[in-house]
């Protein structure tokens, strides 16, 4: 087995999560990188999307976590993101996501929180 890395970098979106009641009226920005690592030896040598994930599909499945739910925690939402792709894309061995949130209410001056979660079939 060859082991390779399949990467979504920076995908944005705007929704409604936070533990204030103001940032699920207002809602704000939020950055997500997925990388999921695959063996795809075959689907390389053959050219063949069914022999790897599609990252189509992953961003899609991301989209309709982060945009189709309000959440206190980025941290449920890249543990729902890993595991939906963990279970639905069955090339990937390991997925790790990093959501952030920018410009994080916490009394000063940040550019974003991030939480990483990584799921391992």
């Amino acid at each position: 087995m060859s082991l390779g890395i399949v990467r979504l970098n920076n995908a944005v979106f705007y929704a409604h999560h936070g533990v204030m009641k103001e940032e699920h009226r207002v809602g704000g920005r939020y950055e997500v990188d997925i990388a999921m690592e695959v063996d795809f030896e075959d689907a390389a040598k053959e050219d063949d999307l069914k022999k790897t994930v599609d990252y189509e599909r992953v961003y899609s499945e991301a989209r309709e976590i982060i945009t189709g739910n309000t959440f206190y925690l980025i941290e449920r939402l890249a543990f729902l993101i890993a595991s939906r792709i963990l279970s639905k894309e069955p090339a990937s061995l390991s997925v790790e996501v990093a959501v952030r949130k920018a410009n994080p209410p916490v009394g000063g001056p940040c550019d974003y929180a991030e939480a990483i979660y990584k799921a391992v079939r």
